[in-house]
Parts: C-alpha cells; structure tokens; sequence
C-alpha cells in the first residue's frame, strides 16, 4: 500500500489513516485505491470486526488533489476503469462491519462524503466539514445528495451541499451525523473506546442489526453512479478546469 495510507489492526479493529502532511491528507488515486484494499481485506478476515478512517497530523482529508482534478479533466475519459474514487465509494458502500470516523481539523469533499457512510463518527472541537463541489463548477458525489438531506434535512443539504457552507463540529452533531464532539486532538483516542464497545457485542447480530439501518446498497450505488455521470461530464467543463487552475496557482503563492 501507498506509505500516505497507513493500515494497523489491533484489538480486532482496523484503523486505516490517511497520512499526507505536506497536502493535508489530499487524497490520490494511489490513495484512494490503497483505502479501499484494506476496506474489502477486513470483509474475509473474522479477526477484524470493526474499522476507524481517520487522518494524521491535525487533519481528517481535504479530499481529493485538484491536481487529480484536472489531469482527469484535460484526458480522455475510460467508460471502462472508474475513477479511484468512485472505487473507494464503491468499498465503502460494500463495507459489511461498523465502521467508525475519527475527524480532526478538516473534511472536506470526499472527506465529508465518507463521513456519511460511516455508523459512528467522533469530532474534534475544532473540526469542520464542508462539501465546495459547486464553486468548483461540480456537483455532489459519494450518494452525500441522498445521504445528506435523509440525515440533515433538505435545508441543511442545500447549504452545504450547494451553498458550500462549511459545518463545525457542534453544527454537524446537531445536524445528525455527528455522534459526538470530543476535545481536539482526542477522537481516535475515543473512536477506539467506541469500538472496543462494538467488538465486545454479538458480532452475528451486530451485523444483522447494522444491515437493518443502512439503506439498501443497490440504491447508494445507482446514485453514486448517476452523480458520477453529472460530476465528468462538469469535471470537464470549462469553468470547472479554470477553477481547478485557479486553485493550484494560488496554492503556489
């Protein structure tokens, strides 16, 4: 696996932490890919009966890099090979075990997105969730505009999901898919303890339960692909690539 994804189980619990410092855990191909390995490994291993996503050095993921953006924008699209992404979703929505998010500082994009797959998720104080798809000319991906206004209500969707309003911890405990909100730089500490909870149940009837409140998988993946189909198709669009652009040259100052 990519050195910027790192996998440890212990305690029959598989922690997968994106660690990329220098880019706050933006996420690439190589990444995305290596993610979702460790996500699909964990279903045929009876040992690991529960997974924490979480990011290293003070940041959950900002999501993907823009760069991935627009060298997928200016290349020919392949109807054959999805995108990294969208094979990351793919896992999570395949995902059979509970699944928990420990979020420091800042998820944004897909590391927003993902927190809507999760069943248990633990915020820093001073984290933030926030999805910029459309002042980057896109459009909600991951199923977040089917998950989002089911959890938040339209409204809050709207404002995050359009509007690009940014969400604090406290505002996204209220909206309903935060389950806590702990001291910063304390939620995988707490992530673990939640776990340890769920890996003392009944594992038969843990899943049994969890696969009672989830909502059927066919339906998460029929609109992760009909975002997906809107999401290239703007990917490439002229204000989408300037955006992009624009983005990485301020990044440079």
């Amino acid at each position: 696996m990519t050195g910027h994804i790192i996998v440890t189980d212990e305690e029959h619990t598989r922690t997968i932490a994106m660690r990329r410092p220098e880019k706050k855990n933006a996420l690439t191909q190589e990444m995305f890919l290596a993610i979702s390995e460790a996500i699909e490994q964990a279903q045929s291993n009876p040992d690991i009966r529960c997974l924490i996503l979480t990011g290293r050095s003070g940041v959950f993921t900002v999501g993907v890099d823009i760069r991935d953006f627009l060298d997928a924008a200016r290349t020919e699209a392949d109807p054959v090979t999805p995108r990294g992404p969208i094979i990351f979703l793919q896992s999570l929505v395949n995902n059979k075990k509970p699944m928990i998010a420990a979020v420091d500082g800042a998820a944004a994009g897909i590391g927003a997105t993902m927190i809507l797959h999760c069943d248990y998720v633990l915020a820093g104080a001073t984290a933030s969730f926030s999805c910029p798809f459309v002042q980057f000319g896109l459009v909600p991906e991951g199923a977040s505009s089917l998950l989002l206004p089911r959890t938040a209500g339209h409204q809050r969707a709207f404002a995050m999901l359009v509007m690009g309003r940014t969400m604090s911890a406290e505002d996204a405990r209220q909206a309903g898919f935060v389950n806590m909100v702990v001291p910063t730089g304390h939620a995988l500490n707490e992530a673990k303890k939640a776990a340890r909870d769920i890996c003392a149940l009944p594992p038969d009837a843990v899943a049994s339960a969890r696969g009672l409140l989830k909502l059927p998988a066919e339906d998460l993946l029929r609109r992760i692909a009909q975002e997906e189909h809107v999401f290239t198709e703007r990917m490439r669009s002229a204000a989408a690539v300037a955006a992009f652009e624009n983005f990485l040259s301020r990044s440079k100052m």
